[in-house]
């Protein structure tokens, strides 16, 4: 080990994965630096993985179970509740996923393990090697029909499992943990300055998400000059589609080292060498790059091997041509959950969407229109070269037998330019084709989105705004096929006018009004009952009514007495009408889930309204009215007022569903097959 430390190393891997590493780059005179760029954290909602975990012990269990990473590893056998079954195997896509299984007692030969094999020369360690390998082991159609189980994070890419549905298999996803985009502590940026201030260091980016955090971090935490200096650092990558990531993030120093840790340090010894080593190969070619970073501080483009998730060893990595130039970064939306402008955010996504795809068109068109220019110049010149060489083939044709040799090489001339001008006709024709096809593909990519916003948010302005742009986009383009595609677009956009309102918010808060008013409402049972008092009208004058009616005052006075006694007697008793008898047997600790139930079916119509699921919210609502009626106090006013709101909602809507753009979005599929 050399007597001073050859250079710092920034190690972007989450906390905690890489203690192997730091102690392999510690021992070869590095100083590591750790520096996440992702955070691994259970997933919020984890009902769907172990729902699938538990299909594992049922009877139809799955063929295959494929863990993508150590982490899903980790956070799938935690939430298991019985040792895995040994007749169900599993897959993983490289050594650190097979480790982390046998930390979980999941190994060979009691378990089937399937992974890529580490045995050649340059292994790879991804979702192609993967694949390659299931299909060895279960044949070109073993999964067809079978359940397939992928355990994996939130999101990542989708090869494998499109390529096992392919093979007939019957793909499961379950997330078991997700990555955030971590904040680092301001110690950790101080030394971050430190570093790009001259002190000689290299980045370890071992995930495209890492490239891309480190990118938005850097935009929000150093300067412009710092951002230029982060970007012409050495960056070790051990994958080329991770190397990729970073090239079109701005950085030009990438040395791919290939898989496991063991590469990786031998390719930062390539790029720091001692004092006694040659200086390293650069895939730098800017001055600016030059004339900042010595030669011990070039990279060198190693032979790049395919996994971020291997930890074997393997021999020195060998000198690649360097990557091509950068291309211009593409925006990462990430994972966040920062407040709530959502709509905002949503709105402003859209915009950018739509400017950058006008702007890509515009320049596209100008491209295209100046090779057509030029193409017609360059057809135009062979055919005038075409007439004159014609012309002269006349000429020689009139002449005298010792220019017949002249006659036929000006013939093959002519036939050199035609087979020139037919080449650059098909040329044109090519490019004319690419445009159109260009144009159909960002068609489709506006109306994919349009349609699944308006099944998602119900958004119909949205959609129009996204229809009128894909109609303008093809009015530039000429055929009868890309008029059938306007005229289904017309047919969608006058059904999204033609599409009746619903005002859901204001349905919602009825729905509100009604559920925070359940538990003042009385039972049927509960309804109060004034206290009985005698009462009885003031008797009249006897004397006037016997002397109007000729009777006796006695009878006078007698039936005034017994009329009296009937009326207080009847005061006295209250009869009232309960047509449901389960009403009145309710006890009063049963009325508390009464109300529940009630509040339940109001919050489960509130759900079905926002999702617009009109057959859903219809039966919660017809539900809550019944139990009104059924066990509330019909005479109630608060009662009334309560299922009159339930009524409004049910009557209003009608309008729930949301029409599609299918008409569309079929009148393009059409046109990509060709019919």
């Amino acid at each position: 080990m050399a007597s001073a430390r050859r250079a710092t190393v920034v190690i972007t891997r989450p906390g905690g994965q890489s203690s192997g590493l730091i102690a392999r780059l510690t021992r070869a005179g590095f100083d590591a630096f750790e520096f996440p760029l992702i955070d691994i954290a259970p997933v919020s909602d984890d009902a769907l993985l172990r729902a699938a975990l538990d299909e594992l012990y049922g009877p139809e269990r799955y063929a295959l179970v494929v863990f993508v990473s150590p982490n899903a590893v980790d956070h799938a056998f935690g939430r298991l509740f019985a040792p895995w079954p040994a007749d169900v195997p599993v897959a993983a896509v490289g050594p650190g996923s097979v480790a982390a299984l046998a930390r979980q007692g999941v190994s060979a030969p009691g378990h089937r393990v399937i992974s890529p094999s580490a045995e050649h020369a340059d292994p790879r360690f991804d979702s192609e090697a993967l694949y390659t390998a299931i299909e060895s082991h279960f044949g070109a159609n073993g999964l067809e029909g079978k359940r397939v189980l992928i355990v994996r994070g939130d999101g990542g890419r989708e090869w494998l499992a499109e390529r096992l549905a392919e093979a007939g298999a019957r793909v499961e996803k379950a997330a078991a943990y997700r990555r955030l985009l971590p904040e680092p502590s301001m110690q950790k940026w101080e030394r971050i300055h430190t570093l790009l201030a001259g002190a000689p260091h290299a980045w370890l980016l071992t995930s495209s998400e890492g490239v891309r955090n480190l990118d938005e971090l850097a935009r929000e935490h150093l300067t412009a000059d710092e951002i230029v200096r982060i970007k012409r650092a050495p960056v070790v990558c051990p994958h080329p589609r991770i190397a990729e990531a970073a090239r079109q993030a701005g950085f030009d120093r990438i040395t791919v080292s290939g898989a496991g840790d063991e590469r990786i340090v031998q390719s930062l010894e390539t790029l720091f060498p001692g004092d006694e080593s040659s200086a390293a190969v650069s895939t730098d070619h800017s001055p600016a790059s030059s004339a900042d970073n010595s030669p011990a501080h070039q990279p060198a483009q190693s032979r790049m091997t395919d996994s971020n998730d291997s930890k074997k060893a393997s021999p020195q990595p060998n000198v690649t041509p360097p990557l091509p130039p950068n291309t211009p970064y593409a925006p990462y939306e990430q994972q966040k959950r920062r407040g709530g402008a959502g709509n905002v955010l949503l709105w402003f996504v859209i915009a950018i969407l739509a400017i950058a795809a006008g702007a890509g068109g515009y320049a596209l068109n100008r491209k295209l229109d100046r090779k057509e220019q030029e193409l017609t110049q360059r057809v135009a010149q062979a055919d005038a070269q075409n007439a004159e060489l014609r012309a002269k083939a006349d000429q020689a044709a009139s002449a005298t037998g010792a220019l017949n040799t002249q006659i036929i090489q000006l013939q093959g001339k002519l036939a050199d330019a035609e087979a020139h001008s037919q080449a650059l006709q098909q040329q044109y024709q090519d490019l004319a084709s690419n445009r159109d096809d260009w144009t159909i593909a960002e068609v489709e990519q506006i109306l994919s989105s349009a349609s699944q916003q308006l099944q998602l948010t119900g958004n119909v302005q949205l959609a129009l705004f996204a229809l009128e742009s894909a109609d303008t986009r093809l009015a530039a383009t000429t055929g009868p096929q890309v008029v059938t595609i306007r005229k289904a677009i017309a047919q969608d956009m006058d059904k999204l006018k033609a599409a009746p309102t619903t005002d859901l918010t204001g349905l919602a808060i009825k729905l509100d009004t009604a559920i925070e008013q359940i538990d003042t409402l009385p039972l049927a049972g509960e309804a109060p009952i004034e206290r009985a008092r005698a009462q009885a009208a003031a008797p009249a004058d006897s004397a006037s009514i016997a002397a109007a009616t000729g009777e006796p005052r006695w009878k006078v006075l007698w039936r005034q007495i017994t009329t009296g006694i009937g009326q207080q007697l009847a005061s006295l008793v209250s009869v009232r009408r309960i047509d449901n008898a389960d009403a009145m047997l309710t006890a009063p600790d049963q009325g508390y889930f009464v109300r529940e139930n009630v509040k339940l079916r109001l919050l489960s119509a509130r759900l079905s309204l926002l999702s617009r699921s009109e057959a859903t919210l219809k039966s919660d609502l017809q539900a809550a009215d019944a139990s009104l009626g059924r066990y509330f106090d019909p005479s109630s006013k608060k009662v009334e007022a309560v299922r009159g709101l339930v009524k409004q909602v049910d009557q209003a809507s009608v309008a729930v569903a949301v029409p599609n753009l299918n008409a569309s979005l079929a009148a393009v599929h059409q046109f990509k097959r060709g019919g």
